[in-house]
């Protein structure tokens, strides 16, 4: 059975991609807001991975991202922030929340694929999930 990843992007061409690359290893689902996504999570579906844009309007990446590490529910799911923003790494370090990896766009698909596979792998690994 496949690992399924819950994609947040309100770009449909970075959907679209990132379904693209990803639909032959993993079930993928996407939402192309926070908004549309915790709603999904609240209907009681749990991903193995949440890859999540950090700009995006209505419930930005930040936002949507720290509601699911304050919750009992989801706290849990590892997340991957995929963003374009240009100081990424700095707004990942200052976020009071952890994410699991991070990758800036444009990103290379053999190295996406790659950095979402370890974290799939640790949490594979730790007797929490």
């Amino acid at each position: 059975m496949k690992k399924r990843i819950l994609i947040v992007d309100d770009d449909l061409s970075i959907l679209k991609l990132l379904n693209f690359i990803l639909s032959k290893d993993y079930e993928v689902v996407v939402r192309n807001n926070g908004i549309d996504a915790f709603s999904w999570l609240e209907d009681g579906n749990i991903p193995e991975l949440i890859i999540s844009d950090l700009q995006m309007p209505y419930f930005d990446g930040q936002s949507f991202i720290k509601n699911i590490k304050i919750s009992g529910l989801f706290r849990d799911i590892p997340v991957f922030m995929l963003s374009a923003a240009h100081d990424l790494e700095e707004q990942v370090s200052n976020m009071p929340f952890q994410v699991d990896a991070y990758m800036p766009k444009p990103f290379n698909p053999t190295s996406l694929k790659s950095a979402i596979a370890k974290v799939l792998s640790i949490y594979d690994a730790s007797p929490s999930i």
